[in-house]
């Protein structure tokens, strides 16, 4: 399917904005100006957007604790998202949250999370209330090579085959689950073949080619909207970090990291792409750039001066009934 130029500057536009927030957000933790712990997304941007740009506010999606690219993606504005990975009042979770458990239900981000193989069950929830109430939405669930590993994501996959619910398994296959490389903990190696066992379909995309995920997600979500039920991607690509901030990388070669950011950089490939074929031109893009970097400098700056949470605060959004 052909994609509108504005569509095409849209997606190049939270591809950028992705790169540019993270790179900020490494900054201001190395500075100490971030509390807690970050995980950093840079590489995967193609994933993200690829995928969420066939979503609409009302479908829903779950993460990991490596979130912050999909939650830009699904439309959370990044003033709030960097107020609340400063800890700040105004945050999008009033600064309770943190970086790894961003939510907004209003554009269907239902939180990242810390749980690692968390989101396909939240997911396969969202989607089993989309069926029961015959709404026209479906759910997506993040879920990385490491988490691809985890029983829960099993159990989720048998439920949504069983129940012939909304749902995509999207797993990004970054190559490392923390420091332990793909191709050691994956039995199988192909996690898009192992999601086709439960019996739904399932294919294997280049993560970094942000066309070949958009196309892969359009037919699932097509296939879900029209009572097909669910279907599982995984997008190859690998992250440009570690697995946190901080991270030495000592499981990782110097020419493997440079190999990966001179050859595997979704935005390069994209904008090679659109230009080559006359899509958009350099100035066009390059003044994308220039307005993300503007604003993503403006949320740091704002975020940096906000006010954090009161004692009073941690009295508020806690449930405490009676059971």
């Amino acid at each position: 399917m052909q994609l509108s130029r504005d569509d095409l500057v849209k997606a190049y536009r939270l591809m950028r904005t992705i790169r540019a927030f993270e790179e900020r957000v490494f900054v201001e933790f190395e500075s100490g100006n971030i509390p807690g712990f970050v995980h950093l997304y840079s590489g995967q941007e193609a994933s993200a957007v690829g995928v969420c740009m066939s979503l609409t506010d009302a479908d829903k999606i779950g993460s990991t604790h490596r979130g912050h690219g999909h939650c830009i993606a699904k439309g959370v504005e990044v003033r709030g998202m960097m107020h609340e990975i400063y800890g700040r009042r105004d945050g999008v979770c009033g600064g309770k949250g943190g970086s790894m458990h961003i939510a907004d239900f209003d554009k269907g981000m239902i939180g990242a999370n810390a749980i690692v193989g968390g989101a396909p069950p939240l997911a396969v929830g969202a989607a089993l209330a989309a069926k029961t109430k015959g709404e026209d939405s479906v759910a997506v669930s993040f879920t990385g090579d490491g988490g691809s590993n985890q029983g829960t994501v099993f159990e989720a996959m048998n439920l949504a085959v069983v129940l012939q619910l909304p749902v995509l398994f999207v797993f990004e296959n970054n190559g490392f689950g923390e420091g332990t490389g793909h191709d050691y903990a994956v039995g199988s190696r192909d996690i898009a073949k192992r999601a086709e066992g439960f019996g739904m379909p399932a294919t294997r995309v280049d993560g970094t080619d942000f066309f070949a995920v958009y196309e892969a997600t359009r037919e699932a979500v097509t296939r879900a909207r029209a009572g097909g039920g669910p279907s599982a991607i995984e997008t190859v690509n690998r992250r440009f970090g570690g697995h946190f901030c901080g991270d030495p990388m000592l499981y990782r070669t110097a020419e493997e990291r440079e190999h990966t950011r001179l050859n595997k950089d979704p935005l390069t490939i994209f904008r090679r792409r659109v230009t080559e074929a006359g899509l958009l031109d350099g100035d066009q893009l390059d003044a994308v750039d220039a307005a993300v970097l503007a604003e993503v400098d403006e949320a740091a700056r704002s975020a940096g001066a906000a006010d954090f949470p009161t004692a009073r605060d941690l009295e508020t959004d806690v449930y405490a009934g009676a059971y």
